[in-house]
């Protein structure tokens, strides 16, 4: 297994990045920001990135319709813009909600559009002039995130009132709920299968549900601050997290173990993203930087088998085509026969397991030395061909590195770092006071009847305004009447 490697490195935004998606082609990556603005970033060297303006708020989501033909993007500014990807920059703009917008996501044929809002509210349009279909209204708080499912039959969606809920889209119904003891989900999103759930959670958890059996089936506790976003790797054996503890982390599902810890980002990360075929990943945060890895890990798993094979463990034994993957191109044929058997449905794990990160390499690029050093398996490796920089507005690390560090103990006499980062993240869990956890679990259901108030009022507000405007309206026919 091959280590990710830093590939192209993206700052332009002026603010917190709080989304991306790729591109289906991996030709290009669009992020989102505070800052109320979205970046095209194209692949291609030396290639303007091209910065797209309308929103009038923060851009909490943005996201690739599945052809490529359209940006979707949610606001602060209660909007839903959908964007043509070109040097143009046009859009069309509807006011989806009541609240702020904080997630959209499009069905995976591309006809219909969801969004979730602060309004607590999940609505579904046609993507063909953003005709309004249905509203789901469940939720008795901000709705975070809210997703599609592979197949588009169902919705997932995770709410401050610290549920998740599975959605029937064509009935409308809630079909499940899971509940959240200790925090709320930020981020959800569908296994490539369409049978499990994962989320990363405000107590800085992630976790995996079966909704086939409506049980939790992998807890994993290694990050130490809320993990801000989540997305499955396409071959659905990995899912890779972004969290306020400014670090990413790669999970693999198959084994149910921590694999990778990645430090790139100088603060919180805040948003993580797959491409289609899975051979990179982009990472966003706090720092305003957009960071894209080739993802190297999943090279030993070929992608169609892999995803192909763990899809057969969820069905009845359909048989699922593989002739659109060639298998030269990613690994020989010998080692796809030697990697099949070892392709299995999701690893059971009900407990939180932090040990992993004895195990679990660490990449960090922060502070890496830029030289070439001796090594052998478990000694430092540094890596430092990062690659030129970029030109407009587009930039790549000269001296970034990366930095790999294993825990094994010394074995040919050469010094090694034994500090684990499993050793770091307990004591940081140890300082944590049961008074401290009372006081801002107090604090946040004080926040809960704060929004709860807040929604009634602009409710009202609403309603106001609408009467207001019906009353004008009465008055200028009465005016043009005499």
């Amino acid at each position: 297994m091959e280590d990710p490697k830093l590939e192209k490195h993206f700052k332009s935004h002026r603010s917190t990045v709080t989304s991306l998606s790729f591109s289906p082609n991996t030709k290009q990556l669009v992020s989102g920001s505070l800052d109320a603005c979205l970046f095209l970033w194209p692949f291609k060297p030396q290639v303007r990135a091209y910065r797209f303006v309308g929103h009038n708020d923060a851009v909490h989501s943005v996201c690739f319709s599945p052809s490529g033909h359209l940006i979707a993007s949610g606001s602060k500014d209660k909007k839903v813009r959908l964007w043509i990807p070109s040097v143009k920059g046009e859009s069309t703009v509807f006011k989806a909600h009541t609240a702020a917008v904080r997630c959209v996501d499009f069905s995976s044929d591309g006809q219909s559009i969801l969004s979730s809002s602060e309004d607590k509210t999940i609505k579904i349009w046609t993507v063909h002039r953003q005709k309004f279909q249905f509203s789901l209204n469940q939720h008795s708080n901000w709705v975070r995130c809210a997703k599609f499912s592979p197949d588009g039959r169902l919705i997932v969606s995770c709410s401050d009132d610290k549920t998740v809920k599975i959605w029937d889209r064509n009935t409308n119904e809630c079909m499940h709920t899971f509940y959240e003891p200790h925090g709320f989900l930020n981020d959800v999103a569908f296994h490539p299968s369409g049978t499990c759930i994962g989320g990363g959670c405000t107590d800085a958890s992630v976790k995996i549900w079966d909704i086939r059996t409506r049980k939790l089936i992998q807890h994993y506790a290694n990050h130490v601050a809320s993990v801000n976003s989540v997305a499955f790797h396409p071959n659905g054996n990995f899912l890779l997290t972004a969290s306020s503890d400014a670090t990413l982390k790669l999970f693999d599902l198959l084994e149910g173990r921590l694999i990778y810890t990645l430090h790139g980002h100088q603060g919180p990360a805040t948003s993580v993203a797959f491409s289609k075929q899975g051979d990179y990943f982009a990472s966003g945060g706090q720092d305003q930087q957009v960071l894209v890895w080739k993802t190297n890990f999943d090279a030993a798993i070929p992608f169609a088998e892999s995803i192909n094979a763990t899809n057969n463990k969820y069905t009845s034994g359909n048989d699922v085509s593989t002739n659109d993957y060639n298998p030269s191109a990613r690994v020989s044929s010998a080692t796809n026969q030697q990697k099949k058997s070892q392709i299995s449905s999701l690893k059971e794990k009900s407990y939180p397991e932090t040990n992993d990160e004895r195990q679990a390499r660490k990449i960090d690029i922060l502070n890496g030395k830029s030289t070439n050093p001796m090594f052998d398996d478990g000694d430092r490796l540094e890596i430092t061909n990062i690659g030129p920089a970029y030109e407009n507005g587009v930039s790549r690390s000269n001296s970034a590195s990366a930095c790999l560090v294993n825990s094994a103990p010394t074995t040919n006499g050469i010094s090694k770092n034994n500090r684990s980062t499993y050793d770091i993240e307990s004591n940081v869990h140890q300082a944590y006071s049961p008074q401290l956890t009372n006081t801002l679990e107090h604090i946040v259901q004080q926040l809960d009847i704060l929004t709860k108030t807040v929604a009634i009022l602009e409710t009202r507000l609403t309603m106001t305004e609408s009467k207001l405007q019906d009353i004008n309206g009465q008055e200028l026919d009465n005016r043009k009447k005499y």
